[in-house]
């Protein structure tokens, strides 16, 4: 097994890539790499880090901001609750310890929004010790060359592949061997269409020896998404819009929006036009004019799949409210931060600043 690092790490320093958070040994930079990076390929997080770090470069600055500016920092990334639980633990540090970044696996581990992969990889990386990360990609790799079949969601799998991989671990250079199994897996050992031909671990790996990569790993439990009908209705009233900030346990909490009809089905233009929610944002006496925008616009979540469709409604000029929403100018709406489905709108429209 001692081969297997050797390879990896011989590997890495040939092809390994070259990355911002892996030129520094401060924490903070590669706590904040690592959160950003969950659920967020490298060539869309690369820029969200840059931009983070110079607008929050420590975790003092961080704990200071508001929750508003780290949305709107965090604004396209998804999984908004990354973000909250980033700020929320930068606050604690602060109160904590003054602001310095804990130096042991335990207390990274207690930080909120940290797993045992996230504490891994900040320790070994940050402070090299002997933690051994275990995300998609490492799982990836080791079932394919070990040929292990258990499923990586199963509590049996889960501590079988975290047994291997501090089994194989580079005691001496933790944070070498953690990076090189990562890139391998995001670079060679890829999910779809892996390099075999040119992998230097096919001459040990079981399930090119068996034909059996495209069946590791493995998986016992698909996630059950729900369907969700949207429709947004995007204002005009006299240079103005209208957002609103949503509230409750959901995963958009504290971004903001445009009004929203959520239906159980698919809605015609005409039933949206005729639905009761609009009656009473507008009142009565009031004839607004409606222009369908976008209509059927996919928005894929890990456990949702969103349909939206998106309404202009132009009210008259001395509209200047709807109740429970903000008023807010058209040259304005970028200030507040919004989720990938709003924002995409406005990318697509010419309407938003008009």
């Amino acid at each position: 097994m001692a081969l297997f690092d050797e390879i990896i790490e011989q590997w890495f320093c040939e092809n390994g890539r070259s990355l911002p958070w892996r030129e520094t040994k401060d924490p903070y930079r590669i706590w904040i790499s690592e959160i950003i990076l969950q659920q967020t390929r490298v060539n869309q997080g690369y820029q969200y880090y840059l931009r983070f770090i110079e607008r929050f470069p420590d975790v003092k600055t961080l704990a200071s901001g508001s929750e508003e500016e780290v949305l709107h920092c965090w604004q396209g990334l998804g999984y908004y609750s990354r973000a909250r639980n980033l700020h929320q633990a930068a606050r604690d540090i602060v109160e904590m310890t003054g602001g310095v970044f804990p130096d042991s696996y335990e207390k990274v581990r207690a930080l909120k929004g940290v797993g045992d992969y996230t504490a891994a990889a900040i320790c070994s990386f940050a402070y090299d010790m002997p933690w051994a990360v275990v995300d998609g990609n490492v799982y990836r790799v080791l079932a394919r060359v070990f040929g292990i079949s258990t499923p990586i969601d199963s509590t049996k799998g889960r501590k079988e592949f975290v047994a291997l991989a501090n089994e194989l671990l580079d005691v001496h250079h933790p944070a070498l061997y953690n990076q090189a199994i990562m890139d391998f897996g995001a670079l060679v050992c890829t999910p779809q269409s892996p390099r075999c031909g040119n992998c230097p671990l096919s001459g040990m790996c079981v399930a090119f020896e068996t034909g059996d990569v495209n069946k590791l790993p493995v998986k016992q439990h698909k996630t059950k998404q729900v369907v969700r009908y949207f429709n947004y209705i995007y204002v005009r009233a006299n240079g103005h819009t209208f957002l609103n900030k949503r509230r409750g346990n959901d995963v958009w909490r504290n971004l903001y929006e445009l009004p929203l009809i959520e239906t159980d089905r698919e809605l015609s233009a005409e039933e949206v036009y005729a639905h009761p929610a609009l009656r009473e944002w507008i009142g009565e006496g009031v004839s607004p004019v409606f222009t369908q925008l976008l209509r059927g616009v996919k928005h894929v979540l890990s456990h949702q799949i969103i349909y939206a469709n998106f309404y202009l409604m132009e009210l008259p000029a001395s509209v200047r409210l709807m109740p429970g929403f903000l008023l807010v100018p058209h040259e304005r709406i970028q200030d507040y931060p919004v989720s990938r489905l709003v924002a995409s709108f406005f990318e697509k429209s010419d309407l938003t600043f008009g």
